[in-house]
């Protein structure tokens, strides 16, 4: 796991190649705590290419696996982070070939004669995660390639003949040709999904590799950007035979998923909610490591048994039937509160999120631990439907909204109108406004404001100037489905927008920033690329009984753990956050809001959002989700723009 930067000059003059160069390893150094066990550079013979590279060691960890690194002529070089968990075979492959001589145990060697025999279809045949720049000499030819479900972030930018790319935004900021603009239709998506899928970010022109892509760069500059993978690949989406036969294959594809990610010559961990999750990975880790397992847990202070948002309870009594080596990480508001300001920058752009504070505080125990490697649950509740909010929505697919959506289109509209006039919550008159104009009903988790809200969210002028749809991005995702799996129910819909944006640009995004920030690599089985597109293939009865959610999922772990672990009532990597908006972190979030630059922007009506935090702490309402959405973005822009 490693952070690379890197440029091709393919219409600058190499007059500028040393400015090249040090820009480049000032970029690098910006993301020094992606790898702080090693730092490399190199820049081609004609001077027009620069690669960057901060090493975090856990494959051999020799001098060996030093990047940039090269094949044997130096007509190949790659920048790569990740984890290959095939590298193995793939390199034993590659060994019957005599013009393939390996110099290292490492995966990246692997990647870079598996390109000689593959070319731009090399990433097909890795199985893992990563993000990683490979320049063929001969071809004078850049490939970017980011893995098929998006756990390693890739961003890239055109600026002065330049195409840049990085791990992290904060390094492609930091050269002096990118420029800092705000990006209007990024800035609206944001505000209704909680993040900004891809490709775009907030800062125009920057944008984001999406999953499961590559992009070739080639000598005259001409981007071409290919989808080499996508969850809806793989063989039909029939029903298995029988239910027994869904939670074997389910059993068989969660320890091969696990026993795969234990690959490491450095210590290996687990995050530990004592959900059934994370429960899993440590059950069958533990049988596969021949020390105690060191597992995390996160446990919030100051609340009382009607507020538990923590999970220790659970997580201690796991991690004692397994015999772990258990840290429990208490954080209080006032610890949440002095990291607040440092966060949005390890963000890079707003992440609506809550849970990055836990999955600060919780990584670095890790990291203090001595532990560069851990398993994480992410994951498991897409594919497998396991929010609680995915049956509710079923029930209302298959009931009220289908009979809505056979009315006559003027009567739907009616009844929208007829629930405006009787002041019905946003929400509800947001859906009637879909089902009215044949929008789609599901458009993720943690969508923060809907466009009826943003009449409300919005001056006058900022309503001329913002996109007025985000929902058109989801739109595509339900076309993608209709093409591909046009037998789909709408289980499978659901997790299919789900694993299209919010898991690739909000979850997984966070579980990177925050993990690597201390410098620790996360690992998530339940995103292994065979796992998800067989779980994705159940039809929802298979998932969902009632509302017991990951039915397979819970039916397959009775092997491993005990019944009221496996069906405790489902909690979440959660905050405090209505509390803490109404006690010790108030005086920060209204004086972040009431001072925000972003009211230069002529876009907000804060009369409206400061009325949004009178009613929260007031308790009228619980709008801590959407407060603490706008904070974020307050101090990301403050952070970003107004300093």
């Amino acid at each position: 796991m490693c952070g690379i930067v890197g440029l091709y000059n393919f219409g600058g003059s190499t007059e500028a190649s040393e400015r090249d160069r040090a820009l480049v390893l000032e970029m690098r150094d910006v993301i020094a705590h992606r790898g702080p066990d090693d730092g490399g550079l190199w820049q081609s013979d004609d001077r027009r290419v620069v690669f960057g590279h901060r090493r975090l060691a856990i494959v051999d960890l020799s001098p060996a696996g030093h990047q940039p690194m090269s094949n044997e002529d130096g007509s190949v070089w790659i920048t790569f982070n990740g984890e290959i968990y095939n590298h193995a075979e793939l390199r034993a492959e590659l060994r019957l070939d005599d013009r393939h001589q390996f110099r290292s145990r490492a995966d990246t060697e692997v990647i870079i004669h598996l390109y000689e025999e593959r070319q731009v279809e090399v990433p097909q045949a890795l199985d893992g995660m990563f993000a990683f720049a490979l320049w063929d000499g001969k071809r004078r030819r850049l490939l970017l390639a980011r893995d098929r479900m998006g756990k390693k972030p890739l961003y890239y930018t055109i600026a002065g003949g330049r195409l840049l790319f990085a791990s992290e935004l904060k390094a492609l900021l930091a050269h002096p040709d990118v420029a800092r603009r705000l990006d209007p239709v990024a800035l609206n998506e944001y505000l209704t999904f909680s993040n900004v899928p891809e490709p775009r970010t907030l800062f125009e022109g920057i944008r984001k590799l999406p999953a499961g892509h590559t992009l070739v760069c080639d000598p005259q500059g001409n981007l071409t950007i290919a989808r080499y993978w996508s969850p809806l690949d793989g063989p039909a989406w029939a029903a298995p035979a029988s239910r027994g036969e869904a939670v074997e294959r389910v059993r068989d594809l969660v320890k091969s998923a696990v026993k795969k990610r234990l690959m490491a010559d450095v210590p290996v961990g687990a995050f530990l909610s004592g959900g059934v999750d994370s429960s899993t990975n440590v059950a069958l880790m533990s049988r596969l490591v021949s020390t105690p397992l060191q597992t995390f847990t996160i446990e919030f202070t100051g609340f009382g048994p009607a507020e538990n948002f923590h999970d220790v309870p659970y997580a201690r009594q796991v991690a004692a039937l397994f015999g772990c080596r258990h840290t429990e990480v208490q954080v209080t508001a006032a610890e949440a509160l002095a990291y607040l300001p440092e966060m949005v920058q390890h963000q890079d752009e707003p992440l609506g999120d809550p849970a990055c504070l836990p999955m600060h505080f919780v990584s670095r125990a890790a990291h203090a631990a001595g532990i560069k490697v851990v398993l994480v649950g992410e994951g498991s509740d897409e594919v497998f439907c396991g929010y609680p909010e995915f049956p509710r929505l079923l029930e209302t697919y298959n009931g009220k909204w289908s009979q809505l959506r056979r009315m006559p289109q003027l009567l739907r509209r009616v009844v929208q109108r007829g629930a405006e006039l009787a002041g019905a919550p946003t929400g509800r008159v947001d859906v009637l406004r879909r089902a009215a104009e044949d929008e789609p009903l599901y458009l993720g988790l943690d969508v923060v404001f809907f466009d009826w809200e943003k009449e409300q969210l919005y001056t006058e002028a900022g309503r001329r100037r913002m996109p007025r749809k985000a929902v058109d991005t989801v739109a595509q995702y339900y076309r993608e489905i209709a093409e591909r799996r046009p037998d789909a129910d709408f289980s499978q819909q659901m997790s299919y927008v789900e694993l299209r944006n919010r898991l690739p640009e909000l979850l997984l995004m966070r579980v990177d920033k925050f993990s690597m920030q201390h410098s620790l690599e996360a690992r998530a089985p339940f995103l292994d690329h065979t796992l998800a597109t067989y779980a994705l293939s159940l039809p929802a009865a298979m998932k969902m009984d009632g509302t017991r959610t990951k039915a397979v999922l819970k039916d397959a772990a009775h092997d491993w753990l005990p019944d009221d672990v496996i069906e405790r009532t489902k909690q979440g990597f959660r905050v405090p956050l209505p509390a803490w908006l109404r006690g010790e972190l108030a005086p920060w979030g209204e004086d972040l809001l009431r001072r925000s630059p972003l009211r230069e922007l002529g876009i907000f009506n804060f009369d409206h959002i400061m009325e949004l935090w009178r009613r929260h702490k007031d308790g009228v309402a619980d709008h801590s989700f959407d407060l603490w959405c706008l904070i974020n973005l307050s101090g990301w822009y403050e952070h970003w723009f107004a300093t």
